[in-house]
């Protein structure tokens, strides 16, 4: 199998993986509503501030953005006597997914593609800044209500932050060496993907882990793999959608044998949403690295299960009794203290 080349890989360029799987560019902004007055007597209208968001980006930018209404999610306060003061009266994700102004159009050769490359990065990075400076402070008036916009990228869809934060814990964390002596980050870990997408077709609609490590292999070599159900995908994962149901989330967990195809795979995640060839669906997860040794973590608690296990060998009452969990229950549900 062959290992996609990412180093000239641009922020605005489509990467396509194994399965009928993509991941799309996109930027996604994290909003935040606050009262410009202290009294509020009713929830906001989500729909009239979807639309007055939407207006924005069109007719306020030096380049229109047009965003449709599902690219944008607002979750409101529903229960103003429970919010206090200073509490925001609703909190949403705008996903602005036509990028092809941003897009180079030409490539001449090595050389002048890195360049190239390089340039469209920055300005990339600049327009993402110019619009969240853009967005960031304004005032909405909705029915004679004022509003006041806070506006932010998630910093899991910052490479650089996310990576500059890897590079300070590895230099001043007392975690252990690799066999260089030298301390990298090497696993990446995504939550709220679409189970289906990575299971067998027409055998489960459960994430398998042969599928996942075929899809995972085309970045590089894997050294740990762990594939699990995720009911809890994340703040900001779009758990509401009606072509993602409840539970049938995944968590994967990946550990690459090199740093190298961690990076290139975590900066060709970041930024992005997953995407299944004939489907309307884009999956917008979370990606995160691992600084708690997950790996690490699951080996100790396998042990201490086994030896706990072990133990209660003499007791054939005990086991009988708990035999009705499954092998997924039973690490977390085998024994009560």
């Amino acid at each position: 199998m062959s290992t996609l080349n990412l180093d000239s890989i641009s922020p605005t360029e489509t990467v396509e993986i194994e399965n009928g799987l993509s991941l799309v560019p996109r930027l996604r902004l994290n909003i935040t509503v606050y009262p410009s007055s202290q009294v509020v007597s009713k929830p906001i209208d989500e729909w009239k501030m979807k639309q007055t968001l939407i207006d924005f980006l069109k007719n306020s930018l030096s380049d229109p953005v047009t965003v449709p209404e599902e690219d944008l999610k607002i979750r409101r306060v529903r229960d103003l006597k429970k919010r206090k003061r200073d509490d925001p009266v609703a909190s949403g994700t705008i996903f602005i997914r036509d990028l092809g102004f941003l897009r180079k159009t030409s490539r001449k050769g090595e050389e002048d593609e890195e360049k190239s490359v390089e340039e469209v990065e920055k300005k990339f990075s600049d327009w993402r800044r110019y619009i969240v400076e853009k967005m960031d402070g304004i005032e909405l008036n909705l029915e004679g209500v004022k509003f006041k916009l806070n506006v932010a990228v998630p910093e899991s869809d910052d490479f650089k932050a996310m990576k500059k934060g890897w590079e300070e814990f590895y230099a001043f964390g007392n975690r252990g060496f690799s066999r260089s002596g030298k301390q990298e980050t090497d696993t990446i870990i995504l939550r709220g993907v679409p189970s289906r997408w990575f299971a067998e077709p027409r055998v489960s609609s459960k994430p398998s882990m042969l599928v996942t490590h075929t899809i995972f292999s085309t970045f590089g070599k894997i050294r740990n793999l762990n594939v699990a159900e995720d009911d809890d995908p994340g703040k900001d994962a779009n758990d509401d959608d009606g072509d993602l149901v409840s539970g049938l989330h995944c968590k994967i967990v990946v550990q690459f044998e090199k740093h190298k195809d961690f990076y290139n795979t975590f900066k060709a995640f970041c930024g992005r949403s997953l995407h299944k060839e004939g489907s309307k669906l884009k999956a917008d997860y979370e990606v995160a690295w691992d600084k708690d040794g997950f790996f690490r973590n699951l080996r100790n608690q396998t042990q201490e299960d086994s030896s706990r296990a072990r133990e209660t060998t003499t007791y054939p009452r005990q086991q009988q009794h708990y035999s009705r969990f499954s092998s997924d229950e039973a690490p977390r549900k085998r024994f009560k203290e």
